[in-house]
């Protein structure tokens, strides 16, 4: 007797929204994911194809909930803006990331980043950067051919997708927005807007106390004309 097996149905499969792993091992390493992506949505926040993502799982291959990836930063043009509990490529016009970013914690091991390094060239990716804050190294690769071939030179390059620039200072990275604005933190960004409100205020209250000297000497001459003689 032959048993008749149902067919296998990819769209039962689960594909988890969380792996089960912290955003951060540290501080440090969290605000840089925060700067980073929170800039770059800055950048792009008048290109609705233009999608950014921190610590999101990414799904490249229907039917394999195994083979995933969350890169503490991805970018992804040709995909609209919105929330997702997962990127789930086929779903997204089969558009791979083309950028991402890893923050290096004390908690990644060496066979974890060479796996990380393979599957992001094997999946796709056109640009891929490393930091490790710890000991201020900056590393990129960018794709050529099936390969992520190795930047020679990371001190002042720019990125082709993103034009953003990488620089070193004091052995801090910095990375510099296509108008030549370096990424700011929240708090910097908040201080910078603070100072520039005060700064209007100021012009403002000039302007008023300009116009009020201007209305008193108007108010003089009309009570002293002058004599022609």
């Amino acid at each position: 007797m032959v048993t008749q097996l149902s067919s296998y149905n990819q769209r039962d499969i689960i594909y988890p929204e969380t792996d089960g792993q912290p955003i951060a091992d540290n501080t440090k390493q969290f605000e840089l994911i925060v700067l980073i992506k929170k800039n770059l949505d800055l950048l792009f926040d008048n290109h609705p194809n233009v999608f950014v993502a921190g610590d999101l799982l990414w799904y490249p291959i229907e039917g394999n909930n195994i083979i995933r990836r969350a890169p503490d930063v991805m970018v992804v043009f040709g995909r609209p803006k919105g929330d997702r509990g997962s990127y789930l490529q086929w779903r997204e016009d089969n558009i791979p990331p083309q950028v991402v970013f890893e923050i290096l914690s004390p908690s990644n091991s060496a066979k974890e980043m060479i796996n990380k390094y393979k599957f992001y060239e094997r999946y796709g990716v056109e640009e891929y950067y490393l930091y490790n804050p710890d000991t201020g190294e900056l590393t990129g690769w960018l794709r050529s051919g099936d390969e992520l071939a190795e930047i020679e030179q990371m001190i002042g390059w720019v990125s082709p997708r993103l034009s953003i620039r990488f620089e070193m200072s004091d052995g801090e990275l910095q990375i510099y927005r296509p108008d030549g604005q370096l990424f700011l933190s929240y708090l910097e960004l908040a201080q910078k807007q603070e100072q520039a409100e005060v700064r209007a205020e100021q012009a403002e209250a000039r302007a008023e106390k300009a116009e009020a000297e201007l209305q008193a000497l108007r108010a003089l001459l009309q009570e002293r004309p002058v004599n022609p003689n």
